[in-house]
């Protein structure tokens, strides 16, 4: 009997024992967990489905304040991911301000492609708690950028195609991460960026003085010197404006007229204002001031705008470029014929020289050795002044550039004929490949 006990004692300890020794079932990861996984992510969250994403998810990523000098801490940069499939193509949008949805952009719509939305270092509150202004470089959100596309790639799409692309500021964003990193990506298509030469560039002037007809620059020139002549006036609506939306501007309620007048020139020009709007000379002064701020806003100068925008103003202004106003055709008026700047827009207590190295590093990038890129360009928009210039041997390398006629600053790939339009998906098609 004890005999018998010790063999059965011995068959279920050799049955337990192999159980124990059985390979354990390889259970698949979550996205959720994926993502979660990544060294650097600080916070993870799912959100409602947009678009035609399966998921969609807001990640934190912790990033150093200075890339070349990790030592000195690190801020966490917002973004946001639409996964659709692990297979498909992930279109990666380049923001050069904040983000605000995750809904499909036109590439991501196009395809049915994922989407990496990507905010831009030191916009809302992708921030440290103090701004270091000088750490606000293109290389150092090139770099932000290459270690979020890495990490995403590595856990979510090892064996997808990704291809950047930005809008405006995203476009100029888009260009420098391909000049520091330019084998990250596939390819990058981008919409209506400037690449600026100067601090002021002059292109800018020469631009305004000949896009569209004689006439029609002739009816915008008239409506500046219109509110020139009726200043007083339209300095009272704007004080009573001031008070009834609380708005102050630093550099006074004066300046901000003046400039906002000379602005309104190539703001009718990058969003496509229509001629027939412009109020004739015996408009109202409401009407007047009513189609001057229609057309050129609040957001660019008053203090609540330029605050949320010191980031652009400080790149603007140090690396990537903007433009002035002349006043010599209103010198009547100034009694000078000064360039107006910007060089009020510098945070409080800070200022630093543009370098013109960076975008001319950019250009000898483009001109030399940039791969598969698209540039697309509204003939209209005021900032196509200092598009992109693509030579005709280029198109060898991939790169193509796109002028939408008579387009403007919402000039997009579905704005052109149907025909324009395969020309081009043809070109990313075969880059997806």
């Amino acid at each position: 009997m004890k005999l018998f006990r010790l063999i059965c004692f011995l068959f279920v300890l050799s049955i337990v024992s192999c159980k124990s020794t059985a390979p354990v079932a390889n259970i698949e990861k979550s996205n959720f967990e994926k993502l979660a996984s990544i060294k650097n992510v600080v916070k993870i969250e799912k959100r409602e489905t947009l678009s035609h994403f399966d998921e969609n998810y807001e990640i934190w990523f912790e990033q150093p304040i200075d890339h070349n000098n990790p030592e000195r801490g690190t801020f966490r940069q917002r973004v946001f991911l639409g996964f659709e499939n692990p297979l498909k193509p992930v279109i990666v949008e380049l923001h050069g301000y904040g983000i605000y949805s995750g809904k499909a952009g036109e590439l991501a719509q196009y395809y049915q492609a994922n989407q990496l939305n990507i905010e831009h270092r030191y916009f809302n509150n992708s921030k440290p708690d103090e701004i270091d202004w000088n750490t606000l470089t293109i290389e150092n959100a090139a770099k932000d950028q290459t270690a979020i596309i890495n990490a995403i790639r590595n856990v979510l799409y090892p064996n997808s195609k990704f291809i950047t692309t930005g809008i405006s500021k995203g476009c100029q964003t888009t260009m420098a991460h391909r000049r520091f990193f330019p084998k990250n990506v596939d390819a990058s298509v981008c919409y209506v960026g400037p690449l600026n030469f100067k601090r002021e560039d002059p292109r800018v002037y020469s631009f305004l003085d000949n896009v569209g007809t004689q006439e029609e620059r002739n009816k915008i020139k008239a409506f500046q010197g219109l509110c020139f002549e009726n200043r007083e006036a339209l300095l009272k609506l704007m004080k009573n404006a001031a008070k009834k939306e609380n708005m102050s501007w630093e550099f006074g309620i004066k300046n901000a007229l003046d400039y906002s007048i000379l602005e309104y020139s190539f703001a009718f020009w990058q969003w496509g204002t229509d001629v027939k709007s412009i109020p004739s000379n015996t408009a109202s002064t409401a009407d007047i001031y009513k189609h001057l701020i229609d057309v050129v806003g609040y957001g660019f100068f008053e203090d609540s705008s330029v605050k949320s925008l010191q980031p652009y103003f400080w790149a603007a202004l140090t690396e990537q470029g903007i433009y002035g106003y002349e006043t010599k055709p209103f010198e009547k008026y100034f009694n000078s014929d000064e360039v107006l700047k910007f060089d009020w827009a510098f945070p409080e207590g800070v200022s630093k020289a543009y370098s013109p190295k960076p975008m001319q590093e950019i250009k000898s990038f483009l001109d030399n050795s940039a791969e598969k890129m698209i540039f697309i360009y509204g003939e209209y928009d005021a900032w196509s002044a200092t598009a992109v210039d693509i030579s005709e041997s280029a198109s060898k390398r991939g790169l193509y550039k796109f002028i939408k006629l008579k387009g403007d600053h919402k000039t997009r790939i579905k704005s052109f004929e149907k025909e324009k339009q395969n020309e081009i998906y043809n070109i990313i098609d075969s880059w997806l490949k």
